[in-house]
């Protein structure tokens, strides 16, 4: 019989069930092994999602070379073109017997450079519509991907 202190009751026949210290190993080692386990699928998780990520970037990247070397091609080529116009109409100007000819040429280069400005922005904007479609499509697809893998878990 033991006394509480402070209290007048006693108390009897009180089991106190034993602790099992090998029982409490096993679960806490069971508790961490489940636990490692999770964490090794999370990092594989994670590991396998940054590589994609990672390739879908070396893909944008490669994409955005390749279409910002086609768009300066393009724009050399209008530069090219016009240089090319602007000698050639030089020359026409050189060779002018009067001030109304003179005003005919350049009146009528002038309506051609306007016209083939706009068909130079045509291209270049069109060149440049397809160049950003083309540049966003594999972080577009990684992501779409991605979605649907966290859709389908």
């Amino acid at each position: 019989m033991s006394k509480i202190p402070g209290k007048t009751e006693t108390i009897e026949n009180v089991e106190f069930s034993t602790f099992d210290s090998s029982e409490a190993a096993e679960q806490v080692r069971a508790i961490a092994d489940e636990s490692v386990e999770q964490s090794k699928e999370v990092f594989s998780k994670l590991s396998s999602d940054a590589e994609t990520t990672q390739k879908a970037f070396e893909s944008t990247f490669e994409m955005a070379n390749t279409t910002s070397n086609g768009m300066l091609l393009k724009t050399i080529a209008a530069l090219q073109a016009n240089a090319e116009a602007y000698f050639t109409h030089l020359e026409a100007l050189i060779a002018v017997k009067s001030p109304s000819e003179f005003f005919e040429l350049q009146t009528a280069f002038l309506r051609k450079q306007m016209e083939r400005s706009a068909e130079q922005a045509k291209a270049l904007q069109a060149l440049m519509l397809r160049a950003s479609e083309d540049v966003s499509k594999p972080i577009k697809d990684a992501f779409e991907k991605a979605l649907k893998v966290r859709e389908a878990a």
